[in-house]
């Protein structure tokens, strides 16, 4: 007998979290980062990162024009500026590791550089206002607590690592802008999206992150 799956936001987010400790999408940056090795990887992580910022911007802008009504729009407004302001910053950390400018190339030229955008763009254009709301929930959660991962290794190995690096990513997620994205998913359930499909994308981006971290990493 199938599953039943509630429209229930915040159910919906509790199994991710169990799929999240029963299959863990990793971090494969954490477990190749050594002294050695972190320029390099500290580059790539900022190409890779600059890579998704472009496809964010486009799916928020398309999901604002698919959705132009509240909470919905409130939510990919502060998206798109959330990524907006980051960019700037994005730039001073390629500075400092003596990168050209990340948003002007496309590399690396890996698969899982761009898994990430993929996944996004697809829930963008195809999903329900749940399934992109949802998505974005577990991209935060997750996206973010893989950054503080990352941060507090760094600090523990005591690698050599750039103040706008560490500015950059030793961030955590908004507990304001992930409750709105939970109260986005649920007025899109209560207007009758599809449960199922809204856990089956938001594990898939989330996935999608994995392939993020290794891309970064350099490991296929």
């Amino acid at each position: 007998m199938p599953e039943i799956i509630p429209s229930d936001a915040r159910e919906l987010a509790r199994r991710l979290e169990e799929r999240r400790e029963q299959a863990p999408v990793g971090n494969a940056l954490l477990d190749r980062l050594d002294g050695d090795r972190a320029p390099e990887l500290f580059r790539r992580l900022v190409a890779v990162e600059a890579q998704c910022h472009s496809a964010e911007m486009i799916a928020y802008g398309t999901m604002l024009a698919r959705f132009p009504r509240r909470p919905a729009a409130d939510l990919f407004i502060r998206l798109s500026r959330l990524v907006c302001d980051a960019q700037p910053k994005l730039r001073k950390c390629a500075d400092a590791l003596d990168m050209p400018d990340p948003f002007e190339s496309f590399w690396p030229p890996d698969r899982e550089t761009y898994a990430f955008n993929g996944t996004l763009s697809w829930v963008a254009n195809q999903g329900s206002q749940a399934s992109f709301a949802l998505s974005s929930y577990t991209d935060m959660v997750v996206y973010f607590s893989g950054c503080s991962a990352l941060v507090r290794r760094v600090r523990e190995l005591r690698i050599d690592a750039p103040a706008e690096f560490i500015e950059y990513y030793d961030d955590d997620a908004s507990d304001e802008l992930t409750e709105l994205a939970l109260d986005v998913a649920q007025d899109g359930l209560g207007r009758g999206d599809d449960p199922q499909d809204a856990l089956f994308q938001a594990r898939l981006l989330e996935e999608s992150i994995g392939d993020f971290w290794r891309s970064a990493a350099n490991v296929s």
